[in-house]
């Protein structure tokens, strides 16, 4: 099968032709060129309107970067031509294979932005033959193409997350689509403000909102304060580590405020060097911390209830009947007060 063959299986364009295709050497690479002809009496597009123009005149040829093959760079080779368009005025033609001044091709974009997401941009650079800019263009043309392209209709649950980008507290926040067989990355925006987070709601049309059912968040009073406000409809879902967590700062807090206590008492300081033992969890213990545990629980201290109250609300998440679980925690708070 020839290599004209193949392009035109997988990269056919209705108004072009592919010549042969040719070796092309220079000192120090070898690739393959395709010559690309306008079919005969048709008319080239206007990039300002879209609109079939007439011709004015052609450029010099330019090479196109293509998907390489064999680790052999291809490029198509076509001499753009100018259009008179009447409400734009002479510019250039519009091509199907690319955009712009860019020398790279759609598919060759998509190639190496699919490799991007597998290996680190300089790897791809290396690997390919091109450099990190050009890997770096490929991404942001791909993202900026499925943004434009976006269908943010039909969302049901939502999850909505920060993740520290950089050290000095630096953070983006992140919104994901949870529903069954749509599971995406919906929105991303710098630190994890209110404004992060209305910048979502800001892109939504007021049915899409009002259609979300669920939403799950950690405990972050901004992203809260606009759930409360943008889209109180949603059933907010809490997610298991920061309510854990939420457990451990206050079982920690109270251990510290005991141990100072005990201390200025005047009593045994036996909640010295306790904090990791009541914070870890039992399987993570080490056989120094699981004795130190066992000593501290047989004292009747407000950490030792604290703990012990910690350890008990662990059930809860074992519960799959929404009915005993709220009763199992009616039950808990009323021991807790």
């Amino acid at each position: 099968m020839q290599l004209k063959t193949v392009l035109n299986s997988i990269e056919k364009h209705k108004s072009f032709v592919y010549g042969e295709a040719r070796w092309s050497k220079d000192a120090t690479t070898v690739s393959i060129e395709f010559d690309v002809q306008a079919r005969r009496n048709s008319k080239p597009v206007c990039s300002g309107c879209g609109r079939k123009r007439p011709g004015y005149d052609r450029l010099e040829a330019r090479r196109f970067e293509y998907v390489p093959l064999w680790a052999i760079a291809v490029f198509l080779v076509y001499a753009l031509r100018r259009v008179n368009c009447p409400e734009c005025g002479v510019v250039v033609e519009r091509v199907p294979w690319a955009s712009g001044k860019n020398q790279q091709t759609h598919s060759y974009r998509l190639f190496l932005a699919t490799w991007a997401k597998r290996m680190s941009w300089q790897e791809v650079a290396t690997v390919f033959g091109t450099s990190w800019d050009s890997v770096f263009r490929a991404v942001r043309w791909v993202v900026e193409w499925g943004i434009a392209h976006q269908d943010l209709t039909n969302i049901v649950s939502i999850g909505i997350d920060e993740i520290q980008y950089r050290r000095g507290h630096k953070y983006l926040t992140l919104v994901y689509q949870l529903d069954e067989g749509a599971k995406r990355l919906l929105y991303v925006a710098r630190d994890r403000t209110e404004a992060s987070l209305n910048g979502f709601f800001d892109l939504l049309t007021e049915s899409t909102i009002s259609g979300i059912q669920f939403a799950c968040t950690d405990m972050l009073p901004a992203y809260l304060k606009v759930l409360k406000a943008r889209a109180s409809q949603a059933l907010n879902i809490l997610d298991r580590f920061h309510i854990m967590k939420k457990f451990g700062d206050a079982l920690d807090k109270i251990r510290a405020e005991e141990a100072r206590q005990l201390r200025k008492d005047g009593y045994e300081e036996i909640l010295k060097n306790s904090r990791w033992c009541l914070l870890k969890r039992k399987v993570n213990l080490t056989k120094k911390q699981v004795v130190k545990l066992r000593e501290l629980l047989k004292y009747n201290l407000r950490s030792v209830k604290a703990y012990l109250m910690r350890e008990d609300f662990n059930r809860f998440w074992m519960y799959t009947s929404p009915t005993w679980a709220s009763k199992f925690l009616h039950d808990w708070c009323v021991r807790a007060s």
